[in-house]
């Protein structure tokens, strides 16, 4: 006596259209491909979605500089006196003449404000 099992691939082997739809049928259930590809433009499609994801690509990953790890290791050298960033430099130098001039920017306290003294008024 055969197996069940045995019949199937039988019947599957021939060219029926229940053989086809029932290959068609265990491949959408076990992620095959369900129709083989024909045209060549589908192949294309086919490439992009089996291939590696973008998040994965470094050309991709990579591509900006590290622009924060880059600001704060300048920063580091210029503390250190390896650097010379000449636009901080300006801003210090701006800085220490405008407190030699009397003008340097206060940070306002609160309460201190137009708004800020009307709230305190009741009419």
């Amino acid at each position: 006596m055969t197996s069940g099992f045995y019949n199937y691939l039988q019947l599957v082997g021939k060219n029926t259209p229940y053989a086809k739809r029932m290959v068609k049928l265990s491949n959408q259930i076990f992620g095959n491909v369900v129709r083989p590809l024909e045209k060549p433009r589908h192949g294309k499609v086919a490439k992009l979605i089996g291939g590696s994801p973008m998040y994965k690509d470094p050309d991709i990953v990579d591509y900006y500089p590290r622009h924060v790890e880059t600001h704060f290791l300048m920063k580091h050298l210029r503390d250190y006196g390896l650097f010379r960033d000449e636009h901080e430099d300006f801003r210090e130098e701006m800085r220490r003449l405008n407190a030699l001039r009397g003008k340097i920017d206060k940070k306002k306290e609160k309460g201190s404000g137009k708004i800020d003294k009307s709230k305190g008024k009741t009419s």
